[in-house]
């Protein structure tokens, strides 16, 4: 990477070049070069093969688009990273859970140790001042922690971007809410629990829209959206684009949460469960970023009919 890209106009880190980090880039390379800036992308050393060729095609589009990739095992290294990061007035965080338990800390850590001007954590999901702790989900807690920690201090400016479940959750085939091949829906809590879903396109779109918004956001809890809906609303949803009939099971929280007493390691349960509780995993539309500015989003009958 030439010292240049890195030292004129906006410089942005991202970490992570997954789901969500690709959707970031594809919105934010374009947005950042009319700025005369740089987008560099981090992701582990596993991602180049022994010729040193990017191995995902998707990287090797988002590199030939201008994205600047850099190796580093995040979670065994944030003394580097913390190094690294010095170099670019904001970081985005697109790495996620996936990291492991402890890391999005760590991150965080190494972001304020750097002295980063501006940060966007990994918090694209609910709303954890309302969730609070002792959700059944140890990530949820840690990602309180995460807030504590930014609140703390005044040097870094941060903004958090509150998504709501990713809408290909809702049909992945391991969370088991809606399973399209076997045509079951599972609500969560009650039938009128409600959740708050949103594309990774959309939240790439809506993030860098947020990372340009003038006057700057400093320091606030950005909801967005693609919808607002019930497990009811959801299940008819569904049945209306496939045109197809579904069985529908209700997995009620006191259910759910003597589930977790027989298999309390079970990752997708402690997410069933959580999202059950229906506080601080929704929030209205019309409160959202992207309806106070008129940016269209992807409800979940048009994600599903895309699919």
């Amino acid at each position: 990477m030439e010292k240049n890209q890195l030292t004129r106009g906006k410089n942005v880190l991202v970490l992570g070049a997954g789901q969500l980090g690709a959707a970031v880039l594809d919105a934010l390379l374009p947005a950042v070069r009319q700025l005369n800036g740089s987008v560099a992308v981090i992701v582990s050393p596993g991602s180049w093969d022994k010729h040193g060729n990017l191995v995902s095609a998707r990287h090797q589009q988002l590199a030939q688009a201008g994205a600047h990739f850099m190796a580093l095992d995040v979670a065994a290294d944030t003394a580097s990273l913390a190094t690294i990061m010095r170099r670019f007035d904001t970081v985005i965080n697109c790495m996620g859970f996936v990291a492991g338990e402890g890391t999005q800390i760590r991150i965080t850590r190494a972001v304020l140790d750097a002295k980063v001007r501006r940060y966007f954590p990994w918090q694209f999901g609910v709303n954890y001042d309302v969730v609070g702790k002792g959700s059944g989900q140890p990530v949820w807690d840690e990602q309180c922690d995460v807030r504590t920690l930014l609140r703390e201090q005044n040097t870094t400016e941060w903004v958090i971007v509150s998504t709501g479940m990713f809408t290909s959750f809702l049909f992945e085939p391991a969370f088991d809410v809606v399973n399209l091949s076997q045509r079951t829906i599972n609500g969560l809590g009650s039938w009128d629990t409600r959740v708050t879903v949103t594309s990774p396109e959309d939240i790439g779109r809506l993030t860098t829209s947020i990372y340009l918004h003038q006057p700057r956001i400093v320091n606030e809890v950005v909801f967005v959206a693609g919808e607002t809906t019930t497990y009811g609303k959801l299940a008819d949803t569904v049945e209306r684009v496939t045109q197809q009939r579904f069985i529908r099971h209700l997995l009620t929280l006191p259910a759910l949460k003597q589930a977790l007493q027989t298999n309390p390691s079970d990752q997708m349960l402690r997410y069933r469960a959580a999202f059950a509780r229906g506080d601080g995993v929704w929030w209205p539309m019309e409160t959202t970023y992207n309806a106070r500015n008129g940016m269209a989003t992807q409800d979940i009958a048009a994600w599903l009919s895309s699919q």
